[in-house]
């Protein structure tokens, strides 16, 4: 089978992936999100250099975590060579293979597929009936910078949007919702005005700390209206 071309400049996608490493509120944020849906075998699709799969190992039994990028693939190999709860593997979207995993997560990687309903598709695929599916995507077509360009995004999503391409899977929504209102507002001066990257430094270590608890503390008190990211749950058919 011919495996299909990664979307966007793979070396900037894994520049970032490492530059965020200070980010760790805003990487448990997003790893506690998905926490409570992963079951006990889920798969994790486009795991980048593994730091979500290692926050949810004490929740899981099993995981299998996921990598288009061949140099990103070969950094979970050795990241989790000595761990027997983790299988690590190639896996391209679209996909025709299935299995019966309990959930599976995709953070910050529908916006890379180019056609997203058959992406979601193929990922119910890879679920037993009644799995869950848990997706963050970036939000606001008006927000699309020339760094979402440049690192492979073909779109920003609404919840509208989004909940469509899940229903056009032929998947049951059971969450979709906005987060980091505030990160929005940062995202469209920093990159979509002033043309900027996210990369590590002060700035970064400065929002982590600041922004990201103000945006949890926010999000327990209601719905926000926007936010940077749309978070969704779906189900497949089933249980």
């Amino acid at each position: 089978m011919l495996m299909p071309e990664i979307a966007g400049d793979t070396h900037l996608q894994s520049r970032v992936l490492e530059d965020l490493s200070d980010a760790v509120n805003y990487q448990r944020w997003l790893a506690d999100l998905a926490r409570p849906y992963l079951g006990e075998n889920p798969i994790e699709l486009g795991s980048g250099i593994g730091d979500y799969a290692a926050a949810w190992l004490s929740t899981v039994s099993r995981i299998t975590v996921t990598e288009a990028d061949q140099s990103r693939l070969k950094g979970l190999v050795e990241r989790f060579a000595d761990d027997s709860r983790v299988d690590v593997r190639t896996l391209f979207l679209p996909t025709e293979e299935r299995a019966e995993h309990s959930a599976a997560v995709a953070l910050n990687v529908l916006e890379h597929v180019e056609d997203d309903v058959a992406g979601l598709r193929s990922i119910g695929g890879l679920l037993r009936p009644g799995g869950a599916v848990v997706l963050i995507v970036p939000a606001f077509p008006s927000a699309m910078s020339r760094f979402d360009r440049t690192i492979g995004h073909y779109r920003r999503y609404t919840v509208a949007s989004l909940g469509a391409a899940l229903t056009g899977a032929g998947l049951r929504v059971e969450q979709l919702r906005y987060i980091n209102p505030v990160g929005l507002l940062g995202w469209y001066v920093a990159c979509r005005t002033l043309g900027l990257a996210p990369h590590n430094g002060p700035l970064v270590r400065l929002y982590d700390r600041t922004v990201v608890p103000l945006a949890r503390r926010l999000e327990r008190h209601g719905r926000a209206p926007f936010g940077q990211s749309v978070f969704a749950v779906a189900r497949t058919p089933g249980e």
